[in-house]
């Protein structure tokens, strides 16, 4: 009696399972969940922070694993992430935010984050990150101007900064029908097949990716593994 209950059970389990890995459900759920705009208002201690809370999650535990000194954020928004973010160095006790956006807005204020105003290629820019970066653990997060261009050329750019064993997460991968927003043309994921095909430094952690079944950046999980 009691085996037949927990076969039962173990068939209810896995039922669930395979309903759950099955990618059309997936892709079904997250393109409802990207047209209700929900993710807009998820907010961090107040601060809009727009972004999925199965990533943040991940944010949270590749910081906590890897303890990178220095993440490089382009694209600031509300700076509800950058807070996130100097939270966690909190917690850590070491680490700063360098959050870069074209435009200057009140940001949310903590001793670990730093501000730049100014386009995330800008040559000036990218010398002074250098420089701050030389000797430290660091890692990126790309998050501003979503067009293949910008993000490839972000990404050629900001790989050499990222140092071995540390990420450089590429947002947003989902647009341009990946499986959202169809009609928005080139974006990050076609930035990422690019720049893959040329640069052998850099893995995607697609174990990363799937662990929470929906992610606003599939195949935006960079591992630098040499």
């Amino acid at each position: 009696m009691i085996d037949n209950i927990k076969n039962k059970i173990k068939k209810i389990v896995f039922g669930m399972k395979n309903i759950f890995i099955d990618k059309n459900v997936i892709d079904n759920f997250h393109k409802a969940y990207y047209n209700s705009g929900v993710y807009q208002f998820t907010e961090w201690e107040g601060i809009r922070i727009y972004k999925y809370p199965s990533d943040l999650f991940l944010y949270q535990e590749i910081i906590m694993k890897n303890k990178p000194d220095i993440i490089i954020e382009t694209g600031t928004l509300y700076g509800g992430s950058a807070l996130f973010f100097a939270r966690l160095f909190d917690i850590l006790g070491n680490g700063k935010v360098i959050s870069i956006d074209i435009v200057k807005k009140d940001f949310p204020k903590h001793h670990r984050i730093s501000y730049a105003k100014s386009d995330s290629t800008n040559a000036k820019l990218i010398s002074e990150l250098k420089l701050e970066c030389a000797g430290k653990k660091v890692m990126v997060i790309l998050d501003s101007d979503h067009s293949k261009t910008h993000v490839l050329k972000e990404l050629k750019i900001y790989n050499e900064l990222v140092t071995k064993g540390q990420y450089m997460i590429v947002e947003d991968s989902n647009i341009n029908g990946h499986p959202v927003y169809e009609s928005f043309g080139g974006g990050p994921m076609e930035a990422i097949e690019e720049f893959m095909k040329d640069n052998n430094d850099f893995k995607i952690d697609t174990k990363l990716e799937n662990k929470f079944l929906i992610t606003a950046n599939p195949s935006g999980y960079l591992k630098k593994i040499k």
